[in-house]
């Protein structure tokens, strides 16, 4: 028999998606020009390669992020340290509202995440970008 999780994946997106940030997808398209934004895909680069990616996002894989995103990390990228406003997503919401809230619990302020994520994003009909196989 396996063993009983105290608290599942369910109850931890919940949890994240009362304490974080979710901008709709039109909210975000507003905001897919603006130079003070910057888009996040946290999706595997497998899923990048056979689905595409929002133009001009930044893809940061969800194993690496808090590592890319603090500044005391070998592994920073700078661009976590720009005053920007960073908009993640993954393929449904549900690793962003996690990784969303992971952000925020380590300080960043600015962060917030797309409801129903990249796939909400095509079914919108919105800008999709491929990626070199």
């Amino acid at each position: 028999m396996p063993a009983r999780m105290k608290k599942g994946y369910r109850a931890l997106i919940d949890e994240a998606m009362a304490e974080v940030k979710t901008l709709s997808v039109a909210e975000a398209r507003e905001l897919h020009e603006n130079e003070d934004v910057v888009f996040v895909d946290i999706r595997d680069v497998r899923e990048l390669k056979a689905q595409g990616s929002v133009p001009g996002a930044l893809h940061a894989p969800r194993g690496m992020l808090e590592f890319w995103v603090d500044p005391e990390s070998p592994y920073h990228k700078s661009v976590f340290s720009e005053d920007k406003t960073f908009v993640l997503y993954c393929a449904a919401g549900w690793r962003s509202a996690l990784a969303t809230k992971t952000l925020q619990d380590m300080g960043l302020e600015k962060v917030a995440h797309i409801e129903g994520g990249f796939g909400a994003w095509t079914e919108a009909g919105f800008p999709v970008e491929k990626k070199e196989k």
